[in-house]
């Protein structure tokens, strides 16, 4: 009898043990996932004129929205993936006047889509109810014409990304992010009729949107 009590001490405790530590896991793994994030944000995009290799680009301005995923591990570490769309018209016409009656003298406008894809490091702490943070990384921007159109091409390339916000709880794990993002990247080569300028471009992102912690 005492050898069978015995064995169920030891069985109790045994079982006690692996409960705790499989406890201590399942808590460890929920504690990650509540540092993660998803966000959707509206945003405006707001570039700049460039001017080079007898070309000026001037792209218009466009609404866009931004789809993140975050996790962040301590304040000074944490990443993220990001995907965007918006708009992105380029009109492209010669610096200096070239007279001639050729298509290519006149200005060129090209519809087109910007896909922009990065991966980013965040730097953030949090305060009562809100987060400030700062980010930074890259990735590639995708410029598309849209279809119908003649004499464009596609463009695709490398982007610095940088930005600010911050993360305002409104309930235990919704809360708004109001952000803003700075993309440079080499003006996009869209139309065969008319060469890139060449030129680095910026364009200004800031934006609002809505994020719920896992």
């Amino acid at each position: 009898m005492l050898n069978m009590w015995m064995r169920t001490a030891m069985f109790m405790a045994g079982a006690s043990g692996l409960v705790s530590a499989a406890g201590a896991q399942v808590g460890a793994a929920v504690g990650a996932i509540s540092r993660t994030d998803v966000a959707g944000s509206l945003y405006g995009a707001f570039s700049g004129t460039t001017s080079g290799n007898n070309t000026t680009q001037s792209p218009s301005n466009a609404a866009g929205g931004l789809l993140e995923v975050r996790h962040i591990v301590n304040p000074l570490i944490g990443y993220e993936g990001a995907y965007s769309f918006n708009r992105a018209n380029q009109t492209y016409s010669y610096t200096i006047p070239v007279p001639c009656d050729a298509p290519g003298c006149i200005p060129a406008d090209v519809s087109a889509n910007a896909h922009e894809i990065t991966g980013d490091w965040v730097a953030s702490l949090k305060i009562a109810n809100v987060r400030p943070f700062a980010l930074a990384g890259g990735g590639i921007l995708f410029n598309e014409p849209s279809g119908g159109q003649t004499n464009t091409t596609s463009s695709t390339k490398p982007v610095f990304v940088y930005g600010a916000g911050l993360d305002w709880g409104l309930l235990p794990h919704i809360g708004l992010r109001l952000q803003y993002r700075g993309n440079l990247y080499k003006a996009p080569d869209l139309t065969t009729l008319y060469t890139s300028s060449g030129a680095f471009t910026h364009t200004a992102e800031p934006m609002i949107g809505v994020y719920f912690r896992l």
